[in-house]
């Protein structure tokens, strides 16, 4: 690798807005996000199904389903 060309990689913090505080390394400092795993409904187990027009029930009606 070439000298002086790669960033500086250290700890680091990364805070959630749900107030979730994980450490890692980075070559950034201070990261905050709006959304992490402890905080998002697909990691939560409550993600909701978006039902855009009745999408949804026509293709449950359309292939049988219950």
């Amino acid at each position: 690798m070439k000298d002086g060309i790669h960033p500086n990689y250290k700890q680091t913090t990364i805070r959630c807005a749900c107030g979730e505080v994980i450490e890692t390394g980075s070559t950034r400092e201070g990261i905050r996000v709006e959304i992490c795993s402890k905080c998002h409904p697909f990691f939560t187990g409550k993600q909701k199904l978006v039902d855009t027009g009745g999408r949804v029930d026509r293709f449950n009606r359309k292939f049988g389903r219950a």
